[in-house]
């Protein structure tokens, strides 16, 4: 018989808390690199917009109001200023703040499910928007609460409305590899 927390224990780096045990997430190469091309400009707009917080995976979130001591680990997140404090941002621990725009990016062995499920949950916390990027289609999928989804292949823009105005980037340098010598 297992004991119930009281609170979410802490994590090894890649590791996720979801319905009583620890579990591993895995990155293919792929995934981090396209993760870091989205970072990458998520991090530039909000930067020159003054718009708010991008963080990376190294965040753990402990904030879905149907499970107390779940802990995700999203690929990505951006936070508004008006809603992530300079104050809460230092804060030690799990962040409880839930993301604007989580951003997650599926790498070869995730299952579907597993996905989605991310997906269900990061919105129904109250995230605005979650993309779900998928390097080997290269795609986004992107969905906004209480929204339909809108998919956005190499040729379109990607936007992150309502979430942050303004922002827009080519699909396809989400995905673009660097060139070899």
């Amino acid at each position: 018989m297992s004991a119930v927390l009281a609170a979410p224990p802490a994590l090894a780096r890649g590791q996720e808390y979801v319905r009583g045990e620890i579990r591993e997430r895995h990155r293919s190469t792929l995934a981090s690199f396209v993760t870091g091309n989205v970072l990458f400009v998520l991090g530039r707009h909000a930067d020159t917009t003054n718009a708010g917080w991008v963080s990376g995976t190294g965040v753990t979130y402990c904030c879905f109001p149907d499970d107390p001591t779940r802990v995700r680990r999203a690929d990505g997140a951006f936070h508004r200023l008006d809603k992530l404090t300079t104050a809460r941002a230092r804060a030690e621990g799990h962040c409880t703040v839930v993301p604007d725009l989580v951003v997650e990016v599926v790498s070869p062995n995730d299952l579907a499910d597993d996905v989605n499920g991310k997906r269900v949950e990061w919105l129904a916390a109250g995230a605005a928007l979650v993309w779900v990027v998928f390097p080997l289609q290269q795609e986004v999928h992107a969905y906004p609460a209480g929204g339909p989804v809108r998919i956005f292949g190499p040729a379109d823009a990607l936007t992150a409305d309502p979430v942050l105005p303004g922002f827009s980037t080519p699909v396809a340098e989400l995905f673009r590899l660097p060139a070899a010598a």
